[in-house]
């Protein structure tokens, strides 16, 4: 029994799953408990998995697309804060980060060059970018300065936000809520994906995603830089011993992970939307991210496995409201899955105690 608490402990993919079936379970003993058949809410995610509608046997892909959409955003955010969390930071910032890359690459849509092909590349690429410098800010803060990163991270998601406001406002055609629309050359959208998803918004963003989930992977795991960042990660004090360049791996981890959030921002901006949007709010998106690092270990495979859940989750919602299921219920599995992998800790901390308690009573200590 002792051996198999202590192998699912240890084993990541194990608890993940774990975590996201418990938050499942709460979810539906919630719905039972309102007095809403819990089968509902498992047919709306179904629906929104697979695209086929139990009820009427019908099936509409569109549904898939939506899913593959919704999830862009997550996964990419969720890298950002993956990044971070291999070296050692927790990089709060990635709304900051995101909302900065959104901006940027609706001002470009809006004023840039309207040449087919390389409109849009100009936008994410300066997506990319100000996102970059964005995160990048904060490595330098705290590898030269030890300003916490959660601090300042906080405070620039505040000032992205309101800085957005003031540059959108200022974009042809704005109004309190929107801009003109956007020149077709700066759009992602995908014809054929439109097409085979029925009119799904499904865009080439897809194809950035991956692009990205790979790049996180080479370089964590296949390059000197990654290995330096993984083990300023683990002992920032053991890698500088070693020869670690300490503060170049915390500054350009957390330019890259805004990198990832940046991205994330200018393919919503082109592919969600043919209009520049002036935010009265957060997307939330960066946030997220954290819990879907966390439910996917911070690393390229479990993150994106993780934000795919998350954007089914997001695309359920309507489905569930549909089927008078409350969508906050996605939320609250979300929440769970978050504090069930928090707990692990604490089930650490718990084995720890009992191997320091059989150790005393083998050596004869009260």
């Amino acid at each position: 029994m002792k051996l198999k608490r202590e192998r699912l402990i240890q084993s990541d993919g194990a608890v993940s799953v774990l975590v996201v079936v418990l938050g499942f379970l709460v979810g539906t003993i919630l719905v039972a408990l309102v007095g809403k058949n819990p089968l509902n809410m498992y047919k709306a995610i179904l629906q929104a998995l697979s695209g086929y509608n139990i009820d009427n046997g019908k099936m509409n892909i569109r549904y898939v697309g939506e899913t593959l959409n919704y999830s862009v955003p997550f996964i990419l955010c969720g890298l950002s804060m993956g990044f971070a969390n291999r070296v050692g930071l927790f990089n709060i910032g990635g709304e900051g980060q995101y909302i900065m890359g959104m901006t940027i690459a609706q001002m470009v849509a809006l004023l840039g060059p309207q040449i087919q092909g390389l409109h849009w590349v100009l936008a994410i690429a300066c997506a990319i970018i100000i996102g970059s410098l964005w995160g990048g800010l904060v490595g330098v803060l705290k590898a030269k300065y030890e300003v916490s990163e959660v601090v300042s991270t906080i405070m620039l998601n505040y000032i992205a936000l309101y800085l957005s406001r003031i540059i959108s406002l200022q974009m042809p055609g704005a109004t309190t809520y929107k801009t003109a629309d956007f020149p077709e050359t700066a759009l992602i959208t995908n014809d054929f994906f439109t097409k085979i998803t029925n009119y799904s918004l499904l865009n080439n963003g897809i194809f950035l995603m991956i692009i990205a989930v790979v790049v996180f992977w080479f370089i964590m795991e296949k390059t000197s830089l990654g290995f330096g960042m993984r083990a300023t990660g683990f002992n920032k004090d053991a890698a500088r011993a070693s020869g670690i360049p300490v503060v170049k791996s915390i500054a350009l981890s957390m330019a890259i992970a805004g990198a990832f959030a940046g991205l994330a921002g200018g393919i919503v901006a082109l592919g969600s939307f043919k209009y520049g949007r002036v935010l009265s709010g957060m997307d939330n998106y960066g946030f997220d991210g954290i819990a879907v690092a966390l439910v996917g270990n911070s690393t390229a495979l479990g993150t994106t496995l993780a934000g795919l859940l998350f954007g089914m989750l997001k695309n359920a919602q309507a489905l569930m409201q549909a089927k008078q299921i409350p969508k906050e219920i996605t939320f609250i599995i979300q929440g769970m899955i978050v504090i069930f992998i928090a707990l692990r800790s604490a089930l650490i901390l718990y084995q720890q105690h009992l191997d320091k308690k059989k150790l005393q009573k083998e050596v004869g200590v009260k």
